[in-house]
C-alpha cells in the first residue's frame, strides 16, 4: 500500500505542501480557522504520518535530547527526569534516558550511543571518568549540560544544589534540637560533587557551631554495607546521638538498620536526611529532611540546554546555577 505524503494531504485539503507543513510545525499565524480544520481532516481520513526521519533530516534537527543520570533509583534523579520532560513536551521536543550506574564504561557507550541516533544535546549526571570525551564534545561545539555534578577540569555549564548550605542546614538544626555527637553516613565520594561538598559542609558547619570533627563519626560504604557500618559506628564507646544521612538511599538504610535493631528515633538516634522522600511527611516518626528544589532545577538544566540548541551557543559556557536547599523540620530530631 503506497504511503500517504504530504502531497496528497495537500492535494485533499486544497492548500499547498507549504501550509501543510507550517500546520504540522504548528506554526498557525497567516493561516485561518478553516485552513486549519481542512488539513486536519485531510490528515484524518488519509491517516497521515509524518516523516520524523525526513523531517529531522531535512532540519539538521531530531527535535531530541538524551539524559544520561547516574542512578535512576535516587528520588531526586527521577524528579529531574520529570522536570526535563514536562519542559521538554512544551517545546514539542522528546527525550531519551539513560542511567548509567554511576559507570563510566557505561556513561560512554550510552553518550556514544545518543550521538549515534543524532540527539540534539544532552543532559548528564557525569561520572568523572571521561573528561576526554566530554573535551572532545567540547570542542565540537555540542550541546551539553551538566546535572548536579561538576568537572574541574572541563568548563561545561552545571545545575546542582547548594551542597556545603543543605549540610551545614542539618547541623544546626540537629545543635538547635540539642544534640552534640553527629556522625555522616555516606556512599564512596570517589569525586561525586555533591557526597564530596556535603562532607565537606558538614565538617566546617561542626567547626563554626564549636564542636569537634570526630572521624569516627564520618562514616562512608557502598549501599550494602550502610548497616554494617552502622553496625560499628553505634558500638563505639561514645557513639553519635544523631545521624546525617547523604542522601536518599542512604537513608533508606539507616531507617532499615533502626528497625531491624529497635533502634528508636529519635529517642535513641537522631536522623535528618538530605533529600525529601515521598514517605517522609507520614513516616512514623515524621523525617526531618533537607529538600531539594529538583523540578526547578531539572526545568533550568532543560531550559539551558534548549537555549543552546536554538541559539547555537558555545557549549563550554561555564555557569554555574546553584540551587537554594529547604529545611523541613519535622519529628526525627
Amino acid at each position: 500500500m503506497k504511503a500517504v505524503t504530504m502531497a496528497d494531504v495537500a492535494k485533499h485539503a486544497e492548500v499547498s505542501k507549504s501550509t501543510v507543513s507550517q500546520y504540522l510545525n504548528n506554526r498557525f499565524d497567516y493561516m485561518g480557522e478553516k485552513t486549519r480544520i481542512r488539513i486536519e481532516e485531510a490528515i484524518t481520513e488519509l491517516g497521515y504520518s509524518p516523516n520524523f526521519v525526513a523531517r529531522s533530516l531535512k532540519q539538521k534537527s531530531t527535535m531530541t535530547i538524551g539524559v544520561i543520570v547516574a542512578n535512576i533509583l535516587h528520588v531526586f534523579s527521577t524528579q529531574v527526569i520529570r522536570a526535563i520532560e514536562d519542559l521538554c513536551n512544551e517545546s514539542d521536543f522528546h527525550i531519551i534516558v539513560c542511567n548509567a550506574d554511576d559507570d563510566p564504561a557505561k556513561e560512554k557507550r550510552y553518550i556514544d550511543m545518543l550521538r549515534a541516533k543524532q540527539v540534539d544535546g544532552l543532559i548528564v549526571f557525569p561520572t568523572g571518568d571521561n573528561v576526554p570525551l566530554y573535551k572532545r564534545l567540547q570542542n565540537d561545539n555540542y550541546p551539553i549540560v551538566f546535572m548536579d555534578r561538576i568537572l574541574q577540569e572541563i568548563s561545561i555549564g552545571s545545575v546542582l544544589l547548594d551542597n556545603y548550605k543543605a549540610a551545614e542546614m542539618a547541623v544546626k538544626e540537629f545543635v538547635r534540637t540539642g544534640y552534640r555527637n553527629i556522625g555522616i553516613v555516606s556512599t564512596p565520594v570517589n569525586g561525586i560533587t555533591p557526597r564530596g561538598e556535603r562532607i565537606e559542609g558538614f565538617k566546617k558547619a561542626l567547626e563554626s557551631q564549636g564542636l569537634p570533627v570526630n572521624q569516627r563519626y564520618i562514616a562512608s560504604a557502598n549501599i550494602s554495607g550502610i548497616q554494617s557500618t552502622m553496625k560499628e559506628m553505634l558500638a563505639l564507646p561514645e557513639p553519635p546521638e544523631a545521624i546525617l544521612a547523604l542522601n536518599d538511599r542512604v537513608l533508606f538504610e539507616v531507617l532499615k538498620f533502626a528497625k531491624k535493631n529497635q533502634v528508636r528515633i529519635p529517642e535513641d538516634l537522631a536522623v535528618i536526611g538530605i533529600d525529601d522522600v515521598a514517605f517522609a511527611g507520614f513516616y512514623s516518626p515524621t523525617l526531618t529532611t533537607i529538600a531539594q528544589p529538583a523540578f526547578e532545577m531539572g526545568k533550568k538544566a532543560a531550559q539551558l540546554l534548549l537555549d543552546k540548541i536554538r541559539n547555537n551557543e558555545k557549549s563550554c559556557v561555564s555557569e554555574i546555577h546553584r540551587f537554594e536547599p529547604q529545611l523541613i523540620s519535622r519529628k526525627s530530631c
